[in-house]
């Protein structure tokens, strides 16, 4: 049998007209579906992720207040993120790395390198003068910002890093404060000094020294200790022989509670006297009865008195509890670093940083503003006493005025100059009218003794 080859072209045909057949067979006739235009729909904005690094004392024991500054970083993160900020086109979300230097100068520059190699867009911290200070050569050769809410020594910013700044008054500010309070609210005539030979601890009681001095009094012996002592009864036996009116310690509450606790066994009955370091409920809950009737000092105003203080506190305790010390500076700290970015429209820390040395915040603690070495401009220091169990404000001493004082002042000012223009305008015309009725006198009196004379003539001349 043969075969007859059909073309491709004749099967395609058919093949076509048999598919119609059968759809026509079926009953069914296939609509044309009309075209729907797509929609274009706007890309999301890109995500860009924002590390801050926050480097304090996270065990040891200063751990509580190292969770205290890390809480208060992490408060001013969930914040910003809750915001929707968008910077640089971008939505940006922050993110915390938080490292433990453990208040150790050798672990904070490790740590530090750890957030250089990071590539961290800016560092909060770290706590302690200390640690902060060798931290801060690594951030200025990485060009990192790097802003402390509670490291004091006046070192940190000048050692002249474009990167350094702090929301706090500096140690000078408060040694100077403290000085003068013990010699001229205290009546303290000789003073004993103790610090911890920490950054902190050793240049506060300087400044101390040095204001103390100034003011008149006399020092009866400086001694030291470190900061992870706990018995200091050879240093305060030493100290009770010389009798003096008051003692100073530099340092932190940890070894501040348990020495004003063994002054009172010793029955060393000098005033005590701390700083920062020591203005925290843990002092007073390990020196126990003993730290009734003592001071302490703390820069900045207390919480109630902040700008944003009650706010900020009602939100802080809910979530974290009791606030220990620096927690609202920390907060600050964050907030200033995003400011900065926002205003760079950058977070890019070589584009950034120009713009934290600019800052005018209005933030929880005061009107944050850096002088040229990134210090807080109008750091004031407040003056605390410890009345049953708890620290009682005594009163706020140095600082310029806030900015609602500064504002009042300048329309009490201007007020003064309106005052005195007014005065010297009516002073003027008050000497015019003086002059006038002068002239007005003199003439009425010529014009009396021209009328006197023409009557005496005219009498003579009727004689």
């Amino acid at each position: 049998m043969q075969f007859t080859r059909v073309p491709s072209t004749m099967l395609a045909v058919a093949a076509a007209l048999a598919a119609a057949f059968v759809t026509a067979g079926c009953g069914q006739k296939e609509e044309a579906k009309p075209q729907v235009a797509a929609v274009p729909v706007p890309a999301a904005a890109p995500e860009v992720t924002v590390r801050l690094g926050h480097v304090a004392p996270l065990t040891g024991p200063q751990a509580h207040l190292g969770k205290d500054n890390e809480n208060g970083a992490r408060m001013a993160v969930d914040e910003l993120n809750a915001r929707g900020l968008e910077i640089g086109g971008a939505k940006v979300r922050f993110e915390l790395l938080a490292e433990d230097d453990q208040a150790d100068p050798k672990q904070g520059t490790i740590v530090a390198q750890k957030l250089v190699d990071a590539k961290v867009n800016g560092v909060i911290g770290h706590l302690n003068s200390g640690t902060t200070i060798p931290a801060s050569k690594l951030y200025a050769d990485a060009g990192i910002p790097q802003i402390s809410g509670s490291a004091t020594n006046p070192k940190y910013t000048q050692q002249g890093f474009k990167t350094a700044f702090r929301v706090m008054a500096n140690d000078v500010q408060q040694g100077k404060i403290l000085g003068g309070f013990a010699v001229q609210q205290l009546a303290a005539k000789t003073v004993a000094i103790v610090d911890d030979r920490s950054a902190y601890g050793q240049g506060l009681a300087d400044e101390f020294e040095k204001a103390a001095v100034a003011a008149g009094a006399k020092v009866a012996t400086r001694e030291f200790t470190t900061d992870k002592a706990t018995d200091f009864a050879a240093i305060l036996t030493k100290i009770k022989s010389k009798k003096p009116d008051l003692v100073f310690y530099g340092g932190m509450d940890a070894q501040g509670g348990p020495m004003a606790k063994q002054m009172k066994t010793l029955g060393l009955k000098a005033k005590f006297l701390t700083g920062d370091g020591g203005c925290t409920p843990e002092f007073i809950k390990l020196g126990g009865d003993a730290t009734e009737g003592q001071y302490c000092s703390l820069p900045g105003v207390p919480l109630e008195k902040m700008p944003g203080g009650k706010d900020f506190g009602d939100k802080f305790t809910a979530k974290y509890g009791q606030i220990q010390l620096y927690a609202p500076y920390v907060y600050d700290a964050v907030m200033v670093a995003a400011d900065a970015m926002k205003r760079a429209n950058s977070v890019d820390p070589a584009v950034y940083l120009a713009e934290v040395g600019k800052t005018d915040y209005p933030g929880v603690t005061a009107r944050i503003q850096f002088d040229a070495l990134g210090d807080l401009k109008g750091g004031s220091i407040s003056l605390y006493r410890v009345k049953d169990g708890k620290w009682e404000y005594v009163e706020t001493l140095g600082g310029e005025p806030a900015a609602g004082a500064q504002e009042a002042v300048a329309e009490a000012k201007e007020a003064v100059k309106e005052a005195a223009k007014a005065t010297g305008e009516a002073a003027k015309a008050a000497g015019e009218a003086a002059k006038e009725m002068a002239r007005e006198g003199v003439k009425a009196g010529a014009d009396a003794v021209k009328n006197a004379a023409e009557a005496t003539k005219a009498a003579v001349e009727k004689k």
